[in-house]
């Protein structure tokens, strides 16, 4: 009942994780969620611990997920600028198209044993809607693609639950060496990418837990607090993030990485 009822009030508060939320209803949000578990704590005094315990798990889940879930539309709305930037979505398929996704590929495919078929068909399909200038909730539509695909085989099967646990892990795998492969290259657009990677990857862990939460038949934030617990989910602090004021893009100008040319690996 507990987590239901916080499902609910996550669903008043943020009812769309991308839709723009004012910078100021965002603090309110986080600063309601800090003194969740100590609020309810301190009224439980008294009460058998074994309640105290059970409320207080609930609380913990509903406030990760308002952390969670405020992070996440922070760095759309940032994301959202870069996706809205030809000059730059240009430099992210230049500088994409110059990964080595062969060596990639053969050295994720030990660790994930991926289907390579697959994995070269999401790289095409990345490109195309990079090529495309796709809108960040186009983005979203293809990543909720993806994990709808990737998840079809094991729906309705006991193992659902430890085959999209494991996706989160080969997909967090292979972008990253992505991003290894754009690094060493000295990447123009590193930031652009390293923003987007942050992005893509706590939502596809929203689409996750959401499908997760659909195929036991519990709600997100049960999925979270029984299964995983506060301490696996991604929460950035607020004031380290991109500033969003005046569409100021010094975050990514701080991201990109300048290797000295005598230093630079010679790579083909």
């Amino acid at each position: 009942v507990d987590y239901l009822f916080y499902q609910n009030l996550v669903e008043v508060l943020i009812p769309d994780v991308l839709r723009p939320i004012p910078s100021s209803l965002t603090q309110a949000i986080r600063n309601f969620a800090k003194g969740l578990e100590s609020g309810l704590t301190a009224a439980m005094i008294g009460c058998p611990q074994d309640m105290v315990n059970i409320k207080v798990t609930a609380v913990a889940a509903f406030a990760q997920t308002l952390r969670r879930y405020t992070s996440l539309n922070h760095l759309a709305q940032a994301a959202r600028a870069v996706l809205q930037n030809s000059t730059q979505i240009n430099q992210m398929l230049t500088d994409l198209n110059r990964v080595d996704f062969h060596n990639v590929q053969e050295q994720a495919s030990w660790v994930c044993q991926c289907d390579g078929v697959l994995v070269q068909r999401l790289e095409a399909d990345f490109k195309l809607t990079l090529q495309q200038q796709n809108s960040l909730e186009e983005w979203a539509t293809w990543l909720k693609n993806v994990v709808s695909t990737v998840l079809k085989p094991y729906q309705g099967k006991p193992n659902f639950t430890k085959e999209a646990r494991q996706f989160l892990l080969k997909w967090s795998f292979y972008s990253s060496m992505v991003i290894r492969d754009l690094t060493l290259r000295s990447a123009a657009s590193f930031g652009s990418f390293h923003l987007i990677r942050l992005l893509y990857d706590e939502y596809m862990f929203y689409l996750i837990e959401h499908q997760v939460a659909l195929a036991t038949g519990e709600t997100p934030i049960a999925v979270m607090g029984e299964k995983c617990g506060s301490s696996c989910m991604l929460d950035y602090p607020l004031d380290s993030m991109p500033s969003l004021n005046g569409g100021d893009q010094s975050y990514l100008a701080g991201l990109e990485v300048h290797i000295p040319s005598s230093k630079r690996l010679k790579m083909s």
